[in-house]
């Protein structure tokens, strides 16, 4: 059996260097506490609470004086740094780029344009989203989906982005159906849209559709809890009906393997490379009978 690797799966620019401060940091003190959890995947977080890091919540956060805490790549609203100035809490920021330039061109059109409605597509309780509301204090309407856009209020002009990791096809969808809804209503408005889906993750479902389609088989590895895990594997499952989700060597099982000659072995941006690795080998162990 032929096992290959997707050299472009693997954690994006952002999550890598989070996690390089992250270890950073352990090296140097021996400790860290990291505000909410680092990445959505379970195996990457053990291996760095084995290293010497603490995940802590929100609740936990505005009891901690006079210590350090990582911001973790999805970013944080303006409030976390003034709780973190207030009880001196050094800060060991790691918000992906491409997130903290967003928050800058959130905040600094609502400066310019105080009488735009902002509107964000995304997930409403998503560390990054939560992040991208703060810099309007708030004041942004979240939607998700189509069934949502009635909430936005078509007698203002608007102001809309994306949570980075969205589908760019939907992003764009929506996009249409808000303007077009805006000049029926409120021809006098203005509406202006912002491309801030990050152009890794647009890019990713074209290679990956393009890999998946080389296999008998492919393993999906990315944590239970990743949304964009969920997504990716849906678009791996429409090109290769054979694609399997898998979080963990424990997921993996003989039947993945029957009638398989060639496999491919992907996953989410949240899927650190060396777990990637280990599933890799487990599946050669597996095919030649040691496991």
């Amino acid at each position: 059996m032929t096992v290959t690797i997707d050299e472009n799966a693997g954690f994006c620019f952002g999550v890598t260097n989070a996690i390089g401060k992250a270890e950073a940091e352990i090296t140097k003190s021996g400790k860290l506490l990291c505000l909410g959890e680092m990445v959505h995947n379970r195996e990457e977080t053990s291996r760095l609470e084995k290293l010497g890091m603490k995940t802590v919540s929100y609740e936990e956060f505005l009891e901690l004086k006079n210590c350090t805490v990582l911001i973790r790549a999805h970013g944080e609203p303006p409030k976390t740094y003034q709780t973190a100035h207030k009880n001196n809490i050094s800060i060991i920021d790691a918000t992906c780029p491409i997130v903290l330039k967003l928050h800058k061109i959130i905040y600094q059109n609502s400066i310019e344009n105080p009488d735009y409605q902002t509107v964000i597509f995304g997930k409403k309780d998503h560390a990054e989203v939560v992040g991208l509301v703060g810099q309007v204090g708030g004041n942004a309407v979240v939607i998700s989906s189509d069934d949502e856009i009635n909430k936005i209020d078509f007698t203002k002009s608007i102001l809309l982005y994306s949570q980075t990791t969205m589908n760019v096809h939907n992003y764009e969808k929506i996009a249409a159906e808000i303007e077009k809804r805006l000049k029926e209503i409120s021809p006098d408005k203005n509406f202006k849209k912002f491309n801030t889906v990050c152009h890794s993750v647009s890019n990713r479902e074209k290679k990956l559709t393009e890999f998946t389609r080389k296999f008998d088989a492919v393993l999906f590895v990315a944590g239970n809890n990743s949304s964009n895990g969920k997504y990716l594997f849906s678009i791996c499952k429409a090109s290769n009906p054979k694609t399997y989700y898998v979080e963990n060597e424990k997921d993996l099982t003989p039947q993945m393997l029957q009638s398989v000659e060639n496999i491919g072995i992907t996953g989410a941006t949240s899927t650190p490379k060396w777990l990637l690795k280990f599933i890799a080998e487990r599946v050669e162990k597996i095919a030649q009978g040691f496991v």
